[in-house]
């Protein structure tokens, strides 16, 4: 028998057969579920191994998803403007001799920032807690 010889003899019978039914090929994900992976790997305390796993993907897809997704908010990011313009007003003109009242909100005024973000407006004194300043901003962010 020569090496070439493709017939099969009684010792060499397939044993398996394997029948693919179907398209095939690639499975095309949607964006949302792109989407829903990738935040389910980005939760506390998540394995992007055993995320990936219960999807039928590889991690190495599911980190490229997150590579590309991360591009796509650097991109827009960069669209926005990155400074938001800020707009100085004079300071109301105070009389000579104030009463007591006016002098103390004068005083009380004096340092003070004022932000408005979506047409909330917070003001913010000169004793204010930057933390607190900070999760407010933040807070006013997150509903925008």
């Amino acid at each position: 028998m020569s090496g070439l010889d493709l017939t099969l003899g009684p010792e060499r019978q397939p044993r398996r057969f394997e029948v693919i039914n179907g398209a095939g090929g690639r499975r095309q994900w949607s964006v949302d579920d792109k989407a829903r992976i990738i935040a389910e790997t980005l939760e506390p305390n998540a394995v992007v191994s055993e995320v990936a796993r219960r999807y039928g993907l590889r991690p190495q897809q599911v980190f490229a998803w997150r590579r590309e997704a991360g591009k796509q908010a650097a991109s827009v990011q960069q669209d926005s403007p990155a400074f938001v313009p800020a707009v100085v007003a004079a300071a109301k003109p105070v009389p000579r001799h104030p009463p007591k009242q006016r002098k103390r909100q004068a005083t009380r005024d004096a340092g003070m920032i004022e932000l408005e973000i979506d047409g909330i407006a917070m003001r913010v004194g000169r004793a204010a807690d930057a933390k607190t300043v900070a999760a407010v901003i933040r807070a006013l962010k997150a509903t925008s």
